[in-house]
């Protein structure tokens, strides 16, 4: 595999990219030292080194977004115009709940089928993220799950969630 850092330029923050399957990602390829990446062509785009990819202080989440009229921007990719009530919102979710059961292959199906944010595309996957980088209320339920748990129904700005934290 054959990887260099790029920027991006709408997030203004470093990615890896993968010169043969033209695939990127926000997390350093995988078996990948630090000393590997320090090296990677573009590694002046890390402004913290690679020690900026140590996740302690993280969480990773996948969520499932429900977007209503009052949401701060009431349209996703599949709905340029969002009408629907919270209420309606949150009944959406309560659905979706009693279908995930528990299963996370079922929440990443759902997410990727229903997800009103863009994150649908990888299942809800949000990647890694610290204190401060979402919304109080997303952030507070992240940071309260343990691994490989479920949220209730929160509210934020956005819409309604469901969140589960992978790691």
């Amino acid at each position: 595999m054959v990887y260099e850092i790029r920027m991006s330029n709408s997030k203004k923050m470093p990615y890896f990219f993968n010169t043969e399957t033209q695939q990127s990602t926000w997390e350093p390829p995988a078996g990948m030292t630090r000393e590997e990446v320090e090296q990677l062509q573009g590694a002046h785009f890390l402004k913290g080194g690679a020690q900026q990819f140590d996740k302690s202080g993280q969480v990773r989440a996948s969520h499932l977004l429900v977007k209503h009229s009052g949401s701060r921007r009431p349209a996703s990719w599949k709905d340029p115009q969002i009408t629907r009530s919270k209420e309606e919102a949150i009944d959406i979710l309560k659905g979706y709940q009693a279908e995930i059961g528990g299963s996370k292959e079922k929440f990443a199906e759902l997410a990727q089928l229903h997800s009103d944010c863009s994150s649908h595309e990888k299942g809800g996957d949000l990647g890694f993220f610290g204190r401060g980088q979402m919304q109080k209320p997303f952030e507070d339920a992240a940071f309260g799950l343990e691994v490989g748990q479920m949220s209730d129904i929160i509210s934020s700005d956005s819409g309604v969630h469901i969140v589960l934290r992978t790691a």
